[in-house]
């Protein structure tokens, strides 16, 4: 591998950042040991200032400034960095025949069968009345205990194995094991026991409030995500693969940022962009569909000698260029028929350029200007970088999205840009080593593009 420290800080990243602030936070803490300075604490900002803007601590925008105005516009590159999994509802603890669960909602599209018997992990934050958070993070430790879901053995499965995929997992059945107790049935013969039992339930309550000082109450103003426990590892007899949580997008927003920060200041200004709620259709504030982008820019633009003008903010975004840097499904050799192969990606192949994106009759798609694939093209064969052009699959056998059309609303270039992923969605998913450096290299050359 030619760049080694690359793969095994991605993978750092992505075992340290199975939540959007977790992956936030590392940002900042890169970025601010690379001189990078939040916008909100400069009076004023000039060629070569490094900064940054975050929102809710769940996306954020880097820039890099440039010498030339920055109505000339940016260089773009745009990723998300939340991951489908499973949510803890606000009212989630409850105990049912002497196991006790936590209740969640599943995020983004899964297939809820995937998510059971699996060693699960708790992320998240608990906030509480008086104002302070308490960080969670329960089944990373070795020493720590972890959690699952459980499934109906197959003994018993005959009516659950007739049904189909989409429905023999429940989305309500998605709750989570915290602890038991012995069974008995002391309540039954002596009610007046009940009062003076503990109960798992109560057990656990116990355990919370004395580790973390949670109470019942708090699952109320909590954020709680249940993602899959453990690290990511290096997959193959050749290693040449990697196996981890969350590769959708943060394969992407790990590269580009990376790219980013390593950056030098050039006569065109640079940004990288990370948000929120891609998932689920970029939605609320920290979602790329948000004002989140544009407020941050426009606190950028405030700051610079020209100052803020509407219209200074409007000429950028119609003149950046941005690589919506976004995950491809990767060919598998073992359902070959949902491809069209001659229009796929593969594994190995460098980083993957879909000139537009969408569902069947290009439903919600953003389609690239030729022009603008030509001079990239143009750029990375300079580079020597590789990459490969392609779309998700077969025309009419779905489809996907990234959140390049709501970037290319304002005018500007944007192409879909990222790596190749096996398993896509799933609780692990698969990508080669040799795409996250071809990946970083091309996020690398883009940023250098006049």
């Amino acid at each position: 591998m030619k760049n080694e420290s690359l793969i095994t800080d991605y993978k750092s990243f992505l075992d340290n950042g199975k939540t959007e602030r977790e992956c936030v936070a590392q940002l900042i803490s890169w970025a601010e040991k690379a001189g990078f300075k939040d916008a909100y604490k400069c009076d004023s900002l000039k060629a070569g200032d490094k900064v940054y803007v975050q929102k809710m601590n769940k996306a954020i925008a880097l820039f890099v400034l440039g010498s030339e105005p920055i109505e000339k516009g940016m260089n773009i590159l745009g990723a998300h960095i939340d991951s489908p999994r499973l949510d803890v509802k606000q009212n989630p603890l409850y105990e049912k025949d002497f196991l006790v669960y936590l209740n969640t909602h599943y995020y983004g599209g899964i297939k809820k069968y995937q998510w059971v018997t699996l060693p699960l992990a708790i992320h998240g934050v608990v906030c509480k009345k008086d104002g302070s958070v308490v960080n969670v993070c329960i089944g990373e430790s070795e020493t720590d205990p972890v959690f699952c879901i459980s499934d109906i053995l197959p003994h018993l499965a005959q009516k659950q194995m007739k049904e189909s995929a989409s429905d023999f997992i429940p989305g309500e059945s998605l709750d989570l094991i915290l602890g038991s107790s012995e069974p008995s049935k002391d309540e039954d013969e002596n009610p007046s026991n009940k009062k003076d039992k503990i109960t798992a339930k109560k057990a656990i309550l116990s355990i919370l409030k004395e580790k973390y000082g949670i109470e019942e109450a708090d699952f109320g103003s909590a954020e709680l995500e249940i993602v899959p426990a453990g690290k990511s590892r290096d997959l193959g007899f050749d290693r040449s693969l990697i196996l981890g949580y969350g590769q959708d997008d943060r394969s992407c927003a790990y590269t580009s940022a990376r790219a980013l920060i390593e950056s030098k200041a050039g006569s065109r200004t640079n940004c990288c962009l990370c948000v929120d709620k891609e998932e689920i259709g970029s939605v609320g504030a920290t979602g790329m569909g948000s004002h989140f982008f544009e407020n941050a820019l426009a606190e950028v633009i405030a700051r610079l000698s020209e100052g803020y003008s509407d219209l200074a903010l409007r000429r950028c975004l119609a003149a950046c260029n941005m690589l919506s840097s976004d995950v491809n499904a990767a060919y598998d050799p073992m359902n070959g028929d949902l491809f069209d192969r001659a229009n796929a990606s593969f594994l190995n192949g460098g980083i993957v350029f879909n000139k537009y994106t969408g569902s069947r009759g290009k439903s919600g798609a953003s389609d690239a200007n030729p022009e603008f694939i030509a001079r990239l093209r143009n750029l990375l064969d300079g580079a020597k970088v590789k990459y490969q052009m392609a779309e998700l699959g077969k025309v009419d056998q779905g489809g996907g999205g990234t959140i390049a059309y709501l970037a290319a609303k304002y005018g500007m270039n944007v192409l879909d840009a990222g790596v190749s992923v096996l398993s896509m969605h799933a609780p692990w998913e698969i990508t080669a080593r040799e795409d996250i450096e071809q990946a970083f290299n091309a996020y690398k050359a883009f940023l250098t593009l006049a």
